[in-house]
């Protein structure tokens, strides 16, 4: 029985009387899905009354969503969500959002109170498919952030940078620097193994990771080591979220990869009029695999609440457009049809 995966990208309701309003405009869209799944950038802790102890310290005007988003995310058809992020913080809000979205009925991955919590995936059993999903995030805090053995937190794949100067760095004191990344190796052998593992039990295999630079529109050396690393063990796909705005895509080994969804709904005060824009992924599941995905513009109106666009004019075409033209600077392995609806071929 054929059957579609709908994958949205950061997800944060807060300061709405009704929190379900984020969705008035795309109840059609979420409801055509059989399995509904995405990532939540807002903890489902408390927000802080106290100004002098803010949420987060060092992310200004940062306000947690609060448990009575959990039954939004519900109504909504939010079936799992994965969680590990940079604002999973402190770990007792990413332990309080855990307990939220139990009482909600919502599957979730990425944090926990211990590491082996963090890692344990979120599987999702619709119509004789086992869908799995593991969730990790390559951009937190040093400390009270990443889960360990003994303690609460999210599941981590470290990343690393190191700065080499530019061409004209002799010549032109102040030229930005050449800036190289990769992945911790350990950290990565770790997701190696959580992917193979899983791989026993599920018929797909789905990374969500946390990564890249906020803001950027080019994924950097490591998100793209991460990705394959991932694929040449076993996942099916891997999708990503952080940077806010959308990211190209590649095929790699017959695999989808979406380097940044960008924003689905998104209230935090400081994203208000700027990063409007995201990619919504319907997936067709037949025979068990992924066989075809649809893209789905979408854009935040002047309400800043979401609506999908159509792929053939304005702000659809326009995302589409510049999804495309990303996807190129990788080579040409992202194919999009010229329908209405445009789809990735070559799966």
């Amino acid at each position: 029985m054929d059957q579609t995966l709908l994958i949205l990208g950061d997800t944060n309701i807060q300061n709405r009387e009704d929190p379900f309003s984020a969705f008035v405009n795309v109840r059609d869209m979420l409801t055509s899905a059989d399995v509904l799944f995405g990532q939540l950038e807002g903890p489902l802790a408390e927000p802080s009354i106290d100004p002098a102890r803010p949420d987060i310290p060092h992310k200004k005007g940062w306000r947690h969503s609060g448990a009575k988003v959990g039954p939004a995310l519900k109504k909504a058809g939010y079936v799992g969500v994965s969680c590990a992020s940079n604002v999973a913080y402190p770990a007792s809000a990413a332990v309080a959002s855990v307990k939220a979205l139990d009482s909600a009925g919502i599957l979730h991955c990425g944090v926990g109170e211990t590491l082996a919590e963090a890692k344990k995936p979120a599987i999702i059993e619709k119509n004789g498919v086992r869908f799995g999903f593991l969730s990790y995030t390559s951009v937190f805090w040093p400390s009270n952030h990443a889960a360990s053995a003994n303690s609460p937190g999210c599941a981590t794949i470290k990343a690393h940078a190191a700065y080499e100067p530019g061409p004209r760095a002799l010549e032109m004191p102040g030229a930005e620097p050449i800036t190289h990344t990769f992945a911790d190796a350990d950290e990565l052998e770790a997701m190696r193994d959580d992917v193979r593992a899983l791989r026993t039990k599920v018929d797909l295999v789905i990374l969500s990771c946390h990564w890249g630079v906020s803001s950027k529109e080019e994924p950097v050396a490591y998100q793209r080591e991460i990705a394959r690393a991932a694929i040449d063990v076993g996942a099916d796909m891997v999708f990503g979220h952080h940077p806010h705005v959308v990211q190209a895509g590649e095929i790699y080994q017959g695999k989808p990869i979406f380097y940044s969804l960008g924003n689905f709904a998104f209230d935090w005060d400081v994203m208000r009029g700027r990063h409007l824009d995201g990619l919504v992924l319907r997936c067709l599941i037949a025979g068990k695999k992924i066989t075809e995905i649809e893209l789905l513009p979408v854009r935040r109106n002047e309400h800043n609440d979401i609506c999908v666009h159509s792929a053939d004019t304005g702000a659809g075409k326009d995302i589409l457009g510049r999804f495309e033209q990303l996807s190129r600077k990788l080579g040409d392995s992202i194919v999009l049809s010229r329908a209405t609806h445009l789809r990735l071929e070559g799966m």
